[in-house]
């Protein structure tokens, strides 16, 4: 199986031009930050993906972990990689000096992270769960917690798990049973079943923090009700050390489609009495704490979107590259050609190659912008970008993910019948990435959340917000000379009048039958990622004309614009059927009887 190669110039590319790396550097917080340190550290990263994490993929996915004896195995080697991954501080990139980090921006660790997916998806979530364990814990521990958990997490010396999910609770949070009754002791004591839990048992490290979310006696019905309990594998000693082990079962591991690496366990608590817990914030609170590991995870999934369609592109490539069959269209020659030469083919990999390049400059810009949420010395400017974060997330989750799939479905398609068989590859890809529209909330929960939340919720204020941003940025592309460019400004002007429409028959709709909104989510969403895509691929387009001011001949600027306009002739259209749908057939779904069908 051909090796995976990281995308560093165009990591490097999307960063400097699009995220605007020095800005996001130069805020407080980040002086250690530097471009020098971070090319370095994108290509160590890089190393490290193609060599160690890449290798063990293939042997993840036929091995699969396993329950033997109540212990959950990892398949062969990944127990050496894990401790290679901890040791090179790979798990400290993003976190504060005080618990052992290197206090790097977000948009750096997303751009790591993609590489950690691309080359292992299976190995990379579980560092990634770990990152938003921490991550609540710090903003919402006591001191006492932060010193007890966070220097061991932030180390990869433990890893941290997110517990939601229930046979009868799960986008649907408000139904969570799992108790928690306080002990005289000052914990609480768990008592309950949690399923879909991604390394919730494994070998890699020698203690699991679980974020638990149960009720407590008494507590309000609803998600109201729902507080967030840290969990330890192991009690803690008086030495803060892991001592006896907590009353936490893997009753099973989940037989899966994909990811078969990822031990996503049946977890028991309380068994033998009760699984001693502690509580992380407030009582009742715990939705509120755990909607911050749970949008962590979302940008986090994304980014597997993409990152896994990358992989699955790779693999096309080359195999077009080296697969010879059939004659060359529009030539005199008699001789048999790589399939590349064929337009279809050729229509395919640009395809795919072009809505790769979306993908990822949505998702690191979004990153930059929470990094200028949570540094900006500018209050105003801190809220802006928070805004624009929330409106973003759902798409960069539902949108990618719907993309990854279709990309990684291209792929299989190029290899044609090789594709189908197990050992070429692209089916691990396929079956990966068909997870990413699923976990973290569904496509139809993330397009649910766009339009109640962030639509609905204000009245349209944050939607117009960020259509305005996305207005000045195109307006801003505009003023370089240039067909392509007006052809893709022009292009976007009309998609964004498009999703301007949309978004007010939303409005309008929810006034005549509150479920109109709903029935037109999915398809407001992938507008908006088509649009939010586009407006990406514009400050691409844009990027690469001020760049070739100085370097003509770069055949690396020079393939941006022609992904930039194949997303505009290809991708970008789909935003008018979008549209389509959303005002002449949202209606539709009222008259749906499931027994008419």
């Amino acid at each position: 199986m051909p090796r995976y190669v990281p995308p560093i110039q165009d990591l490097q590319f999307v960063l400097t031009e699009v995220a605007e790396l020095d800005q996001i550097c130069a805020l407080p917080g980040y002086a250690d930050a530097e471009p020098d340190l971070i090319g370095a550290i994108l290509e160590e990263a890089g190393k490290f993906a193609s060599e160690i994490l890449a290798p063990l993929n293939r042997v993840g996915d036929t091995e699969g972990s396993r329950l033997e004896n109540d212990i959950v195995r990892t398949p062969e080697g990944w127990r050496e990689a894990y401790r290679r991954f901890a040791e090179g501080g790979w798990t400290s990139l993003l976190f504060d000096s005080q618990y052992g980090g290197q206090g790097l921006p977000r948009v750096v660790g997303a751009a790591v992270q993609e590489m950690w997916d691309a080359a292992n998806m299976s190995f990379g979530l579980c560092p990634m769960l770990t990152q938003t364990a921490a991550e609540v814990i710090s903003l919402g521990g006591t001191s006492e917690q932060k010193e007890l958990y966070l220097g061991r997490l932030v180390r990869g010396e433990w890893t941290g798990t997110m517990n939601l999910t229930e046979s009868q609770a799960g986008s649907d949070l408000s139904a969570v049973r799992t108790q928690a009754v306080a002990a005289d002791e000052g914990h609480y004591l768990l008592t309950g079943q949690k399923i879909f839990i991604t390394y919730g048992d494994h070998d890699l490290s020698s203690n699991i923090v679980h974020l638990v979310l149960a009720r407590t006696p008494g507590a309000p019905e609803g998600v109201r009700g729902i507080s967030l309990f840290i969990v330890p594998k192991f009690i803690l000693d008086s030495d803060g050390e892991p001592g006896e082990k907590n009353d936490i079962r893997t009753g099973s591991l989940e037989r899966k489609l994909g990811i078969h690496a990822s031990p996503t366990a049946v977890l028991s608590y309380g068994e033998q009495g009760g699984a001693v817990g502690y509580l992380l914030g407030e009582e009742n609170r715990g939705l509120e704490y755990m909607f911050i590991m749970m949008n962590m995870a979302r940008h986090a999934v994304g980014i597997e979107a993409y990152a896994i369609a990358e992989r699955a592109y790779q693999r096309a490539l080359i195999y077009a590259e080296e697969r010879i069959q059939g004659r060359g269209v529009g030539t005199h020659s008699d001789g048999r050609v790589p399939i590349i030469q064929h337009p279809d083919v050729c229509r395919m990999l640009l395809e795919m190659k072009c809505r790769i390049d979306a993908m990822r400059a949505l998702s690191l810009y979004t990153a930059a912008a929470e990094d200028r949420a949570i540094h900006h010395v500018e209050e105003e400017d801190r809220l802006r970008n928070q805004n624009l974060v929330d409106v973003l997330i759902p798409i960069v989750k539902g949108w990618s993910s719907e993309l990854g799939n279709d990309v990684a479905g291209r792929a299989l398609q190029v290899l044609g019948g090789m594709g189908f068989i197990e050992e070429a590859g692209a089916a691990q890809h396929y079956r990966d990435a068909r997870v990413t529209t699923i976990y973290e909330g569904t496509t139809g929960i993330q397009a649910a959340d766009l339009v109640r939340r962030k639509l609905l919720g204000d009245g349209g204020g944050l939607i117009r917000d960020a259509i305005s941003t996305i207005q000045v940025d195109v307006a801003s592309v505009s003023s370089n000379d240039g067909k392509e460019i007006t052809e893709i400004c022009t292009a976007m002007r009309e998609a964004l009048s498009r999703l301007e429409a949309a978004t007010e028959w939303i409005l309008e709709s929810a006034t005549r039958d509150p479920r109109l909104p709903f029935a037109a989510s999915f398809h407001y969403l992938m507008l908006w990622g088509a649009v939010a895509g586009g407006w990406q691929m514009a400050r691409v387009a844009g990027a690469a004309v001020r760049r070739m001011e100085q370097d003509p001949e770069n055949q690396f600027l020079h393939d941006k614009m022609l992904s930039a306009c194949c997303y505009i002739r290809y991708v970008l259209p789909t935003s008018t059927a979008f549209y389509a749908a959303i005002v002449s057939g949202s209606e539709l779904v009222a008259r749906f009887k499931s027994r008419s069908f």
